[in-house]
C-alpha cells in the first residue's frame, strides 16, 4: 500500500488530522458547541462552490468561508449569551443555503462531490503541506493555551476571574477549528468531518479519568481511526472518508464495552 505516493500522502494526512480534529473537538463538545463542526463544515462547501464557480483553489475557499463563519459564530455569541447554540444554528442554515444555490453553478459536480465526500487519496503535494502547517499550528495552540481552554470548557466567568483573556482566546480558538474543518474538508469531507470532531472525544471521554487523558485518547482514537479507515478502503475499495468514520464509530463501541467491563470487574 505504502508503495504509491498517493497513499503516502494521504496516511500523513489523515494521521495528522486524525490526532488534531479531536483535540480542537475536545473543547468543542465539553462548551457544548457539538454542532459547529457541521455549521463551518456547511461553509466550507459553499466556500468550495465558490472557488470552483469562481476559478479560484477549492481549498482557499473553504478556508475563507469557515474564517468568516467561525467570526460570525463568535459574534452571535456574544450578542446572544443565553442562547449562545442559535449562532451555531443560524451559521448552519447559512452554510446549507449557500452551498445549495452556488453548488447550481458549478460546472463539474464531481469536483464538488469530492469535497462532500472527502478524496484524501487525490491530494497534491501542495495540499498536504498546508494540511501539516495547519495541524501544526492547531497543536501549537491547543498546547500552549492548555489551561486557558480547560477553564473556558466549563465556566467562562470562572477562567475570567483566574485572569484568562476569555475573548481573544475565543476568537483565536474560532479561527483555529475554521482552519482545521477547512482543510479537513478536503480528506474526510465536509459533511462528515464534524463526526471526527466528535465521536473520537467520545471515546476519550469514556475510558478517560482526567482532561489530559481525555484529550490524549480522543487524539489517539482519531490517529487509529484514520490508520484502519484508509487501509480498509485501499484493500476493499471503499471511500476513505466515510470508512474513516466507521471504524472510529467501531472504536467508540469497544470503548464502550471496555468501560462497562471495568465497571463490573
Amino acid at each position: 500500500m505504502l508503495e504509491y505516493a498517493f497513499m503516502q500522502r494521504g496516511l500523513l494526512a489523515g494521521l495528522l488530522l486524525g490526532a488534531v480534529i479531536p483535540l480542537v473537538g475536545m473543547t468543542v463538545v465539553q462548551r457544548r458547541l457539538s454542532l459547529i463542526g457541521d455549521a463551518l463544515s456547511h461553509a466550507s462547501l459553499a466556500g468550495v462552490a465558490a472557488g470552483l464557480v469562481g476559478g479560484v483553489s477549492p481549498v482557499a475557499g473553504a478556508i475563507v468561508a469557515c474564517l468568516v463563519g467561525a467570526l460570525c459564530i463568535e459574534g452571535v455569541r456574544r450578542r446572544l449569551k443565553e442562547q449562545s447554540e442559535l449562532a451555531v444554528a443560524i451559521i448552519l442554515a447559512a452554510g446549507v443555503g449557500a452551498a445549495g444555490v452556488l453548488s447550481g453553478f458549478v460546472p463539474n459536480a464531481s469536483s464538488l462531490n469530492s469535497y462532500m465526500f472527502g478524496s484524501i487519496l487525490t491530494m497534491s503535494d501542495g495540499e498536504v503541506i498546508t494540511i501539516v502547517a495547519v495541524c501544526a499550528v492547531a497543536m501549537a495552540f491547543s498546547v500552549a493555551l492548555r489551561r486557558s481552554l480547560f477553564l473556558m470548557s466549563f465556566d467562562e466567568r470562572q477562567a475570567r476571574t483566574a485572569g484568562v483573556a476569555v475573548s481573544a482566546v475565543n476568537l483565536a480558538f474560532m479561527v483555529v477549528v475554521a482552519l482545521v474543518v477547512a482543510v479537513a474538508s478536503r480528506t474526510v469531507g465536509s459533511l462528515i468531518v464534524s463526526s471526527m470532531m466528535v465521536v473520537p472525544v467520545a471515546c476519550g471521554l469514556e475510558l478517560a479519568r482526567s482532561w489530559r487523558q481525555a484529550c490524549l485518547l480522543s487524539s489517539l482514537a482519531g490517529v487509529v481511526a484514520s490508520a484502519l479507515g484508509l487501509v480498509a478502503s485501499y484493500y476493499l475499495g471503499l471511500r476513505p472518508g466515510g470508512t474513516i468514520v466507521l471504524a472510529a464509530i467501531a472504536l467508540l463501541l469497544l470503548a464502550f464495552v471496555v468501560r462497562r467491563l471495568a465497571r463490573g470487574a
